[in-house]
């Protein structure tokens, strides 16, 4: 019996072998048709609008340009001296450091302990998701405007707080010691509902049952929190980190409505940076430089990250 069980598996798996083969091919001949029709427009499109301009910046970076014309003074690597020697560019770059940091240690945690709150079957929890998560709905621009009104020393609400107590109000955006903890303030009320959603849709996919079993063996909340939810939330912790750094290098928007980069580029990131001293002084060389170091920062720090946090993800 065993024997004829050994002679007739191997003849099975030899005649099914070209059958899997064929569905192999056919998948194969099947995706080649798609590739022809969607790939070359696809790469036309990412060529003319990400590499070419990306290799434009990096050569124009060599040049003392202002933009009109065609660059002709090649100056080598002095942008980039200048750019590493320029007491604003510092300032921005330790601006960008504070963001992340904010992100990390203060904005995410937020975002978890809120997604913890709301999940949890509570009368109206669906509409706290979305009050809390309007603001990041809302555009970077707009809110901008609404949070420099709303520090206006002179009409705006803090303004009436201050008055209402009998006391004058202070003007934090005009403050170069305190406006940039009052934009830090403002980036972690825009987004941190960005944050909280993917906490809710990370912890909905927490199998219940486990949770179960811990309230079971005895666990406090806190124990299922750090011993049960935290480590299966672990993927997410770690996305959730990888976009509030690249966002934390990317921000603009809201920063040059609320207060341009001033005062003294008290707030100045490195895009606006990039926009204040390449784009409006019309020193496109320089600002090319600019954008090729900030370019090089999210590259290095993107892969960096992806590498050793997040490559069994």
């Amino acid at each position: 019996m065993s024997q004829t069980s050994s002679i007739s598996a191997p003849r099975a798996l030899s005649a099914r072998t070209p059958a899997i083969a064929r569905r192999k091919s056919n998948r194969v001949r099947g995706t080649w048709p798609v590739l022809v029709l969607f790939l070359p427009p696809a790469l036309l499109l990412f060529t003319v609008f990400v590499i070419l301009p990306m290799g434009e910046a990096a050569w124009y970076s060599f040049y003392n340009w202002n933009g009109y014309g065609l660059p002709t003074q090649w100056i080598g690597t002095k942008n980039y001296e200048l750019i590493f020697n320029n007491g604003a560019f510092r300032q921005a770059l330790i601006n960008n450091g504070l963001i992340i940091l904010v992100s990390i240690v203060i904005q995410i945690p937020l975002a978890l302990w809120i997604a913890t709150m709301v999940t949890h079957r509570i009368k109206g929890a669906v509409m706290f998701r979305l009050l809390f998560f309007l603001p990041y709905v809302l555009a970077d621009v707009a809110a901008g405007m609404i949070w420099r009104f709303v520090y206006d020393g002179q009409f705006g609400l803090v303004a009436g707080i201050f008055n209402a107590m009998g006391m004058s109000a202070p003007f934090w955006l005009a403050d170069r010691q305190v406006a940039f903890y009052a934009v830090l303030g403002v980036i972690v009320w825009k987004y941190f509902g960005f944050h909280m959603m993917l906490f809710v849709a990370g912890l909905q996919s927490i199998d219940k049952s486990v949770l179960e079993a811990a309230d079971i063996d005895g666990a406090t909340g806190w124990q299922k929190f750090y011993r049960v939810t935290l480590p299966m939330l672990g993927s997410t912790v770690r996305l959730s980190v990888f976009f509030a750094v690249i966002g934390s290098l990317q921000l603009f928007d809201m920063i040059m409505p609320l207060t341009g980069g001033g005062p003294s580029n008290a707030t100045q990131t490195l895009v606006t940076f990039l926009y204040s001293f390449g784009v409006m002084r019309m020193q496109v060389g320089f600002g090319s430089a600019v954008g090729v170091v900030l370019f090089v920062i999210c590259v290095v720090l993107a892969f960096s990250y992806k590498r050793i946090f997040m490559k069994n993800d």
